[in-house]
């Protein structure tokens, strides 16, 4: 089980009631079940633009919709309604435990006022829950970087690299990271790395050859004939 299975009481669950600890239970224990994706977005979750009175109406449809509660925490805590975005956030995060976008959200409100302390003791909780787990701080490096984290975003790319550094997975999404802020050295160097671990990668090509570096496509494998008599 990796790490994200330790726990099921997160520290954004507190004060939930009882039916919605009963049902966080049930998407953790199926989350758990399931395998991860082989490929990790580096966009992070775009969330909709939908206005309040619409994500209203989708939680009084389905109130065990993690992505609306998510989405209201954070119409909320953008107006600084802070109890109601609190609120939301803890009940996205009770039905799904491993929405990494209600995770980054939730220390982006506590900085927001000013609760550093706080934000820090979240961060390294939902950190440590996926330790050893490099796609999934790679999709929490992500949702970081899109609030405007980058130390808890560099955390988690960092840890990624401790548990696998020779993935090329990895090295990929830490070098496209470090080309998104100008870091044209490491980019090289990560992507570079990436390229040496997989050179089937049209897309760390690409970006390696907007930084100067020279690579080689492999071959295409050659098609098996059957011999002719």
């Amino acid at each position: 089980m990796t790490g994200e299975c330790r726990s099921l009481k997160t520290p954004a669950m507190r004060g939930l009631p009882a039916f919605l600890l009963f049902a966080a239970a049930s998407v953790f224990l199926a989350g758990c079940a399931t395998t991860t994706p082989s490929s990790v977005d580096s966009t992070g979750t775009v969330p909709s633009e939908r206005s309040e009175r619409d994500l209203l109406a989708d939680v009084q449809r389905r109130f065990e919709n993690p992505q609306a509660h998510y989405e209201l925490g954070r119409v909320y805590a953008r107006s600084g309604q802070w109890t109601k975005a609190e609120y939301h956030y803890n009940v996205a995060l009770g039905f799904d435990p491993a929405l990494r976008a209600a995770q980054a959200g939730v220390v982006r409100m506590f900085i927001d006022q000013g609760q550093n302390a706080k934000a820090e003791q979240y961060a390294s909780s939902y950190i440590n829950w996926i330790s050893t787990n490099e796609r999934e701080l790679l999709r929490l490096a992500w949702e970081f970087e899109k609030v405007d984290l980058d130390d808890h975003a560099m955390r988690c790319f960092r840890q990624a690299l401790a548990v696998a550094p020779d993935s090329a997975e990895v090295n990929k999404q830490v070098g496209f990271y470090y080309l998104g802020k100008n870091d044209t050295a490491r980019a090289r160097q990560h992507l570079s790395r990436s390229f040496e671990l997989n050179p089937r990668q049209p897309d760390v090509a690409g970006a390696l050859g907007t930084l100067g570096v020279v690579v080689e496509s492999p071959e295409s494998l050659p098609m098996t004939m059957e011999k002719t008599r």
